[in-house]
């Protein structure tokens, strides 16, 4: 079945004109979103200002002095002081400077794409409607799925381009990324020469907070970081804008992965199990061989055994309290 086939087969003149008038709550026309500033490059910004703004919140929790806010600490106060090994202004420039190489990275990397009202929507949804047709007809047979096709087709063909598509490689993008993060970390921690030339930077941080999230030896944030996310973009073949929700949603699980609490009420830790409590045991010396999997899930972790709980701390304490007795 050709294009031109498929879409007389089940889309006539008031069909077209509905795929041509009607775009979902987050889609605007503007080629631009921020004026001036082309998408391309402002999906190199988007991040950066996300992880100081977010970063700057949950700083502004730890000197906030709430009394509230004691019981969802993971640690104390003063244990930021005591137990990390790096002072907080060597880490805000070690991580300014990740973020510029990251910004030359992306300038050299980030193609400029068609976006907004450059990109024929209505064409490219076109050239979805064969496989949708051959779809519905292999499930629902010929004679219904014509029928389905001829009275909501249009629907389907705009659920599957504005919504099912795009949520499906924003999924692929997340796992790749955990994928690429896992394995990578996993090696730096496993491999003695890694981990004392590379990784132990970011482990200089016992106690993580928030804006310590990308401190990192600069190779070691260039290819796990940068790459990671870049390389994630190219694969999911992401639009500007995709990637651009891509970046951001990545760089505030990572930040809020670091972040020191425990909040019931934060979408982020919400999302996945692989949270801040999750991460600060990797930060710990009885975890630091565990808990591998970021910024997303933690399946990687599960299916390789490489997982470590509170309660397996317990547990694991507990035998090593009744040897000693």
């Amino acid at each position: 079945m050709t294009a031109t086939n498929a879409t007389t087969y089940f889309l006539d003149a008031s069909q077209l004109r509905y795929l041509s008038n009607h775009h979902p709550v987050y889609y605007t026309p503007r080629v631009e979103l921020l004026p001036g500033f082309a998408d391309h490059l402002f999906a190199l910004a988007v991040p950066i200002i996300g992880y100081w703004v977010f970063s700057l919140f949950f700083h502004c929790l730890d000197i906030s002095n709430l009394r509230w806010l004691d019981k969802y600490r993971i640690h104390e106060s003063a244990e930021v002081k005591s137990r990390n090994l790096v002072t907080r202004t060597d880490v805000i420039l070690a991580v300014i400077f990740q973020h510029i190489i990251q910004t030359l990275v992306g300038i050299w990397w980030v193609e400029e794409k068609p976006t907004g009202s450059q990109v024929d929507h209505v064409a490219n949804m076109l050239q979805l409607a064969p496989t949708l047709a051959r779809g519905v007809t292999l499930v629902f047979g010929e004679e219904a799925g014509a029928q389905l096709l001829a009275e909501r087709g249009a629907d389907g063909l705009y659920t599957l381009y504005w919504w099912a598509i795009p949520i499906a490689k924003f999924f692929f993008g997340m796992f790749f990324i955990d994928t690429w993060q896992y394995f990578l970390h996993r090696a730096m921690h496993m491999n003695t020469y890694l981990y004392k030339k590379f990784h132990s930077w970011h482990h200089r941080l016992y106690v993580p907070y928030a804006f310590g999230a990308l401190y990192n030896h600069p190779l070691e944030g260039l290819i796990l970081d940068t790459a990671g996310a870049g390389v994630a973009e190219w694969v999911a073949n992401l639009s500007t804008r995709e990637a651009m929700f891509l970046f951001l949603v990545s760089t505030l699980k990572t930040v809020d992965d670091h972040c020191g609490y425990r909040l019931p009420w934060d979408p982020l830790q919400l999302f996945s199990p692989n949270n801040a409590d999750y991460h600060d045991i990797h930060h710990q010396v009885i975890g630091i061989k565990s808990n591998f999997s970021q910024p997303f899930f933690i399946h990687w972790d599960a299916i390789l055994g490489t997982r470590m709980t509170r309660k397996d701390i317990e547990e694991r304490r507990a035998k090593q309290t009744a040897k000693t007795q």
